[in-house]
């Protein structure tokens, strides 16, 4: 029975709708009723005892532990990962059978740190951005009222009042929130561009940068709620875009209360096991997190094609908006009968269907990513912006405009597809991670002829073993000729060097690739520099890319400007 983790919860989250604190605990099956509901008791007891009465605790159990929350006062979340915490060590000790933490001491010392955390300033501002029908958010840094152009941003330290607060000047933007396992840059991408044609300035949060209208703002990855936030303070932004990965989502929580539309892309497995997310449904789960932000006059858009967002989305409020690359699939057909909304493809036309009527928005071989439809992740892709597009009420030629020009180059989406060519060797970069990522990137590889295939391939060690075997498992139909195995230094997550390329080597191997047509690479760099120097003409190279992008895309242009 130990202590996994302990942190704040910033907004509405997978436990809870609100903000509070969240601790992560390890239970065998014998404990967990137990501990749960002495967690229960001590945690109300504290909360009854500082005088939160109000606020509502919540868990959730999994095999092998469970998940603890309590809601919170957003000027005092410190405070209350430290009521969390003493309320654990009271558990601990009751079943134990140790004498639990003085009671009547810690109380008052929570009292105390309450009120050295209160902000009363920052009620107020959050309770006047409320009565005005604006978003509030805050964090260590800053508090804002509205979003994007009608935004005002203050230090949380120096707020005035809100009566001091020109309310004219303060209002909301569209926010769409975009997840699922893959994808979601892409996506964003596609997204932006459309926006960008209907002569609105786009505002991006996505794993590589934060950018408005196409101007790079800060590179990194800004797919959590500090980089939305940062985002939707920016005063030139007048549609936001937040790619709104799981982690952020399980870590910290949404960093909107309201959104225009969400899109969940799909849903496989990558990372599970961590916060006790370890199947595909409690994935699904909590990643349907963003629809709680979308209101009635909203929109979620899902993949019709997913089973696990059709079995999940029965449990949905706000109406869905279906997209599929199948006209027969029985939900859209269901949405066509009954006059609704659905996005699909038919025949090669990206056909949205609304108000009872169906419309081309263009035609898949104008849509560079889709390469000739050879990409079907990304046709799926494209399906879901123009779903989310629609939400907004962007027209469908600017629609078509924005999809016409996000291409395949480093320049246009990086790490995603790109394809590269010199002396008669094809390059195809991607950053496929996971084995569903992969199996649609190998359905662009097959299309392209070669005489050979050369891989460079790795993986982060925070998968467990079996998943590492899933991902080289994957990469099989691609048949390679040779495989380059790369270590990744900046992504060992608790393992010892060498020990992830051993075990993806010894899958290779057990899958009958001769050990001589396996090499091993300390970098991903030296992986790639491996492949481009045995590459001849005729060789497909497929880089799969993960943490070196830029460093890789020098190398590349290196050596296609060399040819």
């Amino acid at each position: 029975m130990d202590r996994l983790d302990s942190r704040r919860l910033t907004g509405p989250n997978l436990l809870l709708d609100r903000p509070g604190a969240i601790i992560e605990v390890s239970l065998s099956p014998e404990q967990a009723s137990a501990a749960v509901a002495a967690w229960a008791s001590q945690v109300r007891r504290m909360l009854d005892a500082v005088g939160w009465k109000g606020e509502e605790i919540a868990a959730r159990t999994f095999a092998g532990g469970a998940s603890l929350a309590i809601t919170a006062p957003i000027d005092a979340l410190y405070t209350a990962t430290e009521i969390n915490d003493w309320a654990w060590d009271a558990v601990e000790a009751e079943l134990a059978g140790r004498q639990a933490p003085d009671f009547q001491s810690a109380a008052a010392r929570l009292r105390d740190e309450i009120a050295r955390e209160a902000n009363p300033r920052l009620l107020a501002l959050r309770d006047a951005a409320a009565a005005h029908g604006v978003a509030f958010l805050s964090d260590d840094r800053a508090a804002s009222v509205g979003l994007g152009k009608g935004s005002l941003t203050w230090p949380v330290r120096d707020l005035p009042d809100p009566e001091e607060v020109d309310w004219n000047k303060v209002r909301d933007i569209p926010v769409l929130l975009i997840t699922g396992t893959n994808g979601k840059t892409t996506t964003v991408r596609l997204l932006a561009a459309m926006v960008d044609a209907s002569e609105q300035m786009a505002g991006v949060t996505s794993t590589d940068q934060i950018e408005v209208g196409g101007e790079l703002i800060e590179r990194g990855d800004f797919s959590g709620p500090g980089g939305a936030r940062t985002l939707l303070r920016d005063r030139r932004v007048e549609v936001a875009i937040l790619e709104t990965a799981r982690g952020g989502l399980l870590r910290r929580g949404l960093a909107v209360n309201r959104a225009a539309a969400a899109l969940v892309t799909n849903i496989a497995a990558d990372h599970l096991g961590e916060f006790g997310i370890l199947d595909l449904p409690s994935l699904a789960e909590a990643k349907l997190v963003v629809t709680r932000a979308v209101g009635p006059e909203g929109r979620v858009v899902l993949n019709a094609d997913d089973p696990q967002l059709t079995a999940a989305a029965a449990t949905l409020s706000a109406p869905v908006l279906w997209f599929s690359l199948d006209p027969g699939n029985p939900l859209v057909r269901q949405a066509l009968a009954a006059g609704g909304e659905a996005v699909y493809l038919q025949e090669g036309s990206l056909m949205l269907a609304r108000g009872g009527e169906c419309s081309q928005i263009t035609r898949v071989e104008s849509v560079p990513v889709a390469f000739g439809g050879a990409a079907r992740h990304n046709v799926a892709n494209v399906l879901a912006a123009i779903g989310m597009a629609s939400a907004i009420g962007i027209p469908a030629e600017a629609m078509a405009t924005g999809l016409r020009r996000v291409g395949n180059s480093p320049e246009d989406n990086p790490g995603r597809a790109n394809l590269f060519q010199r002396d008669g060797i094809r390059v195809l970069l991607d950053y496929a991670h996971n084995p569903h990522g992969l199996t649609a990137l190998l359905d662009i590889a097959r299309t392209l002829p070669a005489e050979r295939r050369l891989l460079v391939l790795g993986q982060a060690g925070d998968r467990d073993d079996e998943a590492l075997r899933d991902f080289v498992r994957a990469a099989l139909p691609l048949l390679p000729d040779r495989v380059v195995v790369k270590e990744l230094p900046e992504m060992l997550r608790g393992r010892q060097p060498g020990e992830v390329p051993a075990i993806l080597e010894d899958e290779l191997r057990r899958l009958g690739i001769p050990a001589e047509r396996i090499e091993r690479a300390g970098s991903e760099l030296e992986g790639v520099q491996k492949a481009l120097a045995e590459a001849r003409s005729g060789d497909l190279v497929v880089l799969l890319v993960h943490t070196q992008r830029e460093e890789v895309l020098g190398v590349i242009r290196e050596w296609v400007g060399a040819g």
